[in-house]
This record gives C-alpha cells, structure tokens and sequence, in this order.
C-alpha cells in the first residue's frame, strides 16, 4: 500500500477476511486496500460528502456521517476493528468517539498527529505561536484540529478508562521510530486498544 504510513501500519497488522469499519475514511484509500489486499469486509463513516463521492466511485461501502453522534447506530460487535486514522483530534469527545470504536469494534485502531513532537515544541518557545509544518500545515484559527493530543495524554486516557493497548507503533518522518521517548520524538502514533 502506497499510502500514508500510518494507513500502511494499520493494513499491515489487520487479520485477513476481518470486518472493518472505517470511521473518519477520507477517500477510501486504506478500504480499498484492505478489500484488496486482505480480502476485508469494509465499510466506512465520512463526513466530508466529496470524500463520500470517491469512496462510491471506489466501489466502497460508505455513508455520510459524523463519528461525534453517528456511532450509536451500529450494534455492538459488529466488527473485527473499527479504526480511527488522523481523526481523533477534530472530534468534540474523543474519549465517547473511541468508547464507541470498542463498542462497535473487537479492537479498534487509532491513529493521531502527536502535538508533542519536538518541533511543534520549538515552535512555540521560540517563537510563541502554534506550529504550522508538513504534518500540520493549517494555522490555529483554521484548523479541523480542536484536541491537541499528546501521545501520554492519549495513554493517560487509556489507562484512566481501564483500556488495554494490544499495539502501539510511532512514525517520524514516516518512518516507524522506537518508543523510547515517543512524546517527543514521534510525529504520529497507533495504537490498538481493546475495551
């Protein structure tokens, strides 16, 4: 898969013939993958109906909703992974948002930019305002992005809501980088939770 790195990570470790929901899916990119190369029974969530529009044109599964209030509808393990890639930090819960992905989902994936990183760091010590770079190329007042999360903030959660991690995985550069020091050295992380 010639994707983002962290789509390509979770397709990576995603069981063959698994169920899928795909919650926040942009275009299908990863769907189409995992029908393709894992032999995967996908769906997807998407708000935004441009991305819609390719899904269908993709031939893939999807419908127009929002992860903040349209998870509800779907029963209770109805799927092997519900996956959350690059979407956590512009829901208005995502503690609730990921409560449903394990809900709805064995095991869930989650994927987010890490705000810890060191160059969002130095940013904002020396020169006092909210970084803009390659990752995150939107300033402050026009962001989707309305959670800055950290990746110790997103443990914290985990451990505070008695989540287990089955997988955890950081990139920088889009590369994968050891765990040592994650917070500040990881551009992206991925977890696997289980409830």
């Amino acid at each position: 898969m010639k994707e983002r790195p962290d789509l390509a990570l979770i397709a990576k470790h995603v069981a063959p013939g698994a169920r899928v929901l795909d919650v926040g899916c942009g275009d299908g990119a990863l769907m189409a993958a995992l029908r393709d190369s894992a032999g995967a029974d996908v769906r997807g969530l998407e708000l935004d109906p441009a991305n819609v529009a390719a899904c269908v044109a993709r031939g893939l599964p999807v419908v127009q909703g929002d992860a903040d209030t349209d998870l509800g509808y779907y029963p209770d393990a109805s799927f092997h992974y519900a996956i959350l890639s690059q979407t956590l930090q512009t829901t208005r819960r995502p503690d609730h948002v990921v409560e449903e992905l394990l809900r709805i989902g064995r095991q869930a994936f989650v994927s987010f930019p890490n705000f810890a990183h060191w160059r969002g760091r130095l940013s904002l010590l020396f020169g006092g305002r909210m970084p803009v770079t390659r990752l995150l190329p939107e300033r402050w007042y026009d962001t989707p992005n309305i959670h800055h999360v950290t990746i110790d903030d997103f443990r914290a959660m985990v451990h505070d809501r008695g989540w287990t991690i089955d997988g955890q995985w950081f990139l920088n550069g889009g590369r994968e980088t050891g765990s040592t020091n994650a917070n500040l050295f990881a551009e992206h992380a991925v977890f696997l939770l289980r409830g």
